[in-house]
């Protein structure tokens, strides 16, 4: 679109260009544009900012920044013309009369908010999507899109994505949890409901313990590298072990006060290797976190935990022990602790 096109566009152009010389051509096109402008006044302010964005566009000129809009007003107010403006500013006019226009009506210069691209989903198509995500979380884009195409509406899975992201939801991996029997359930609300109003004071007597299995050489995982070459460099690889041997047994404890002694667990566990573990461990922990009197210990159900003999030996050290519902790992705060604890030892990449 030539200069004297985007002039006339406006309503209240200056006198220079009404006594410009317009050429037969041209003059089908401007009276054109006047009937199009006189509809334009009845458009929205979303069609008036996609006409003014085809302006633009069309000239294939960057934006101009709030300050160069302003300037443009405040000389276009103290009488310049279109060209004046533009020789002392140094751009180009093309997209002044949109800018002037815009002033003139909004009393702004920014852009106005954009309405965007149509959704291709409904919003009951929408509603659709989202009310089986809900009942059914597992089910995949794919099985979205073919619900939208028998109902009428066909679109390509990257679709759906963006669409169920927009309503809030991401695609996670979902989280292993001990499988839970009714038992189980039961355990767990008669725990919280038991502990619901227990003070902080209670939790810092409290000395957790767990067992965990630390990978040494990440055999149960896959690394990714930014590399250009080098696959051998020892930064861009994992290190691997033959016949096992990539991981160590832990037994842990701590407590609000701090971490307990960690001890290295040799060959299979049994009871009698418990009890020794505990004795060794156990006691000197209570004692270097100062726990004070009445302390309390936890441990989860593993039947070597909860031996007979297990429990004699705890009943003669008088140590007091926390019920704990089984299947409940989730609940005991070591295993944050292991998290982290594994998090560093990858870091670190023996």
């Amino acid at each position: 679109m030539s200069n004297q096109h985007a002039v006339l566009w406006s309503p209240l152009y200056d006198s220079h260009y009404k006594r410009a010389e317009i050429r037969g051509t041209l003059l089908k096109g401007v009276i054109l544009i006047s009937a199009c402008y006189l509809y334009k006044r009845h458009l929205s302010t979303e069609a008036i900012n996609q006409s003014d964005s085809k302006l633009s566009t069309m000239t294939k000129t960057k934006e101009l920044s709030k300050d160069v809009r302003d300037k443009i007003v405040d000389l276009h107010k103290a009488g310049m013309g279109y060209k004046t403006i533009a020789k002392q500013l140094g751009e180009k006019v093309t997209t002044f009369g949109a800018i002037i226009r815009k002033w003139k009506k909004h009393k702004r210069t920014v852009n106005l908010p954009r309405p965007g691209a149509p959704c291709k989903i409904s919003p009951r198509g929408v509603a659709m999507i989202m009310r089986t995500v809900r009942n059914q979380p597992r089910t995949t884009r794919e099985d979205l899109a073919n619900d939208l195409k028998a109902a009428g509406t066909i679109v390509i899975k990257k679709t759906i994505g963006n669409t169920l992201r927009r309503e809030g939801l991401k695609s996670c991996s979902a989280r292993k949890v001990p499988l839970l029997k009714k038992a189980h359930i039961h355990a767990r609300l008669k725990f919280a409901n038991e502990h619901l109003n227990d003070s902080e004071d209670n939790w810092v007597k409290v000395l957790w313990s767990d067992e965990t299995k630390m990978e040494l050489f990440d055999i149960n995982s896959t690394r990714r590298v930014w590399r250009r070459n080098a696959a051998y460099d020892p930064k861009n690889t994992i290190s691997t072990v033959k016949h096992g041997g990539g991981n160590i047994m832990l037994w842990g404890c701590f407590s609000a006060k701090g971490t307990g002694q960690l001890h290295r667990i040799k060959g299979t566990m049994d009871g009698a290797m418990y009890r020794q573990i505990l004795g060794e461990n156990l006691l000197p922990s209570a004692r270097a976190l100062k726990m004070g009197r009445g302390w309390v210990f936890q441990r989860d159900n593993n039947p070597k935990h909860t031996a007979k003999a297990t429990k004699e030996w705890l009943k003669n050290k008088h140590i007091k022990v926390l019920e704990w519902p089984s299947q409940s790992p989730d609940l005991n705060p070591i295993e944050n602790l292991w998290r982290e604890l594994k998090v560093r030892v990858a870091k670190r990449q023996p």
